[in-house]
């Protein structure tokens, strides 16, 4: 890994607060350049497991390099923060444009999903699952690319395992069966899984398990069906939620071959329905064609910053206002004083 130190960095606004780390804006003195920058939180420094499994995530960042997967610039630890840099999106993620516009098309799921299923590919054949494949932990760019990020509780098949035999790690609602089971060891098929929970809920605006607490929405994931896609997003074609709803199949060895294949069945559909731009690399698995549903993707993510952007002047225009009255009133009470 690319040992760096704080002092290399131009520590700027928190961005968020997880449940291990914090992540700031910042800039890279040397190259002047915005960079994300993940620092452990001063409270689990302590924590051994929660160290080794920041270390793991820097480790594993570094030995992925993909046009779908965010850039790693190396990390260190300096007096005993832990921190690493990668790739800032200014754009947000998947999850604040569904809250922000709603559904997409199912042209743009179909492109969101083809660059996620390349990014899985790649990160399986190199003994890497993510796990934790959600719409909050995958980033867009102004020009419609997704990219996968937040490798936290990944599982490198080259390095010792640091999930304790039983122990459920993901997110609820995208969580596949095996790993609410505790099932050891986890494969590439629990990402398909995710997949398909990310994929439905492009298509309706809603995850596929809605459950009113844990114990339900686990129940939901392990034994129940979910909503029917037609009624929910009835213009979705027939060949995309047969993809989905195998992806959300209970048993692992029911659902596709692997991520490979589903990022085939996706450049199909949007082959056939669009035409797709010749791919910038010999790597056909780098995931580098441009379809039409990445295009509207860009105009949907244009739309969504002119919609926060209109808020926050909003916001700022009423606390002016706001500001002026209090002014006013104060004045007014002072000079009403006998």
């Amino acid at each position: 890994m690319n040992r760096q130190k704080l002092s290399d960095y131009e520590v700027g606004d928190l961005i968020n607060v997880g449940t291990v780390g914090s992540v700031y804006r910042a800039i890279d003195k040397s190259t002047g350049e915005p960079v994300a920058l993940k620092m452990l939180l001063a409270n689990m420094s302590k924590d051994k497991l929660v160290v080794a499994r920041f270390e793991r995530e820097m480790l594993v960042l570094s030995r992925l390099s993909h046009p779908h997967i965010v850039n790693y610039f190396g990390g260190g630890n300096d007096n005993g923060q832990l921190f690493y840099a990668m790739e800032l999106s200014e754009t947000g993620t998947l999850k604040e444009l569904l809250e922000t516009t709603g559904a997409l098309s199912w042209g743009e799921a179909a492109s969101c999903c083809r660059q996620v299923a390349s990014a899985l590919q790649y990160a399986h054949n190199h003994g890497i699952v993510h796990r934790d494949l959600k719409p909050s932990n995958l980033f867009l760019s102004q020009d419609g690319t997704v990219k996968l990020g937040d490798f936290g509780t990944a599982h490198d098949a080259h390095a010792t395992d640091l999930t304790t035999q039983g122990m459920v790690v993901g997110t609820h609602g995208y969580m596949s069966p095996e790993q609410i089971r505790g099932e050891q060891p986890i494969t590439g098929q629990a990402d398909l899984y995710a997949l398909g929970c990310v994929a439905y809920e492009l298509v309706t605006g809603q995850p596929p398990f809605r459950g009113a607490n844990f114990a339900q929405l686990m129940y939901q994931q392990l034994y129940e069906p979910p909503p029917e896609l037609t009624e929910l997003a009835p213009r979705t074609p027939p060949a995309l939620i047969e993809i989905i709803m195998q992806l959300l199949e209970k048993d692992a060895a029911n659902r596709p071959f692997n991520a490979r294949s589903v990022q085939g069945r996706m450049n199909e559909m949007l082959s056939e329905a669009f035409p797709l731009q010749e791919p910038t690399s010999d790597d056909v698995g780098a995931g580098s064609v441009i379809d039409n549903g990445q295009l509207c993707l860009a105009q949907r993510v244009q739309r969504s910053q002119e919609m926060v952007d209109s808020r926050n002047v909003s916001w700022f225009a009423f606390g002016v206002l706001a500001v002026v009255l209090i002014v006013v009133l104060t004045a007014a009470s002072f000079l009403a004083q006998p």
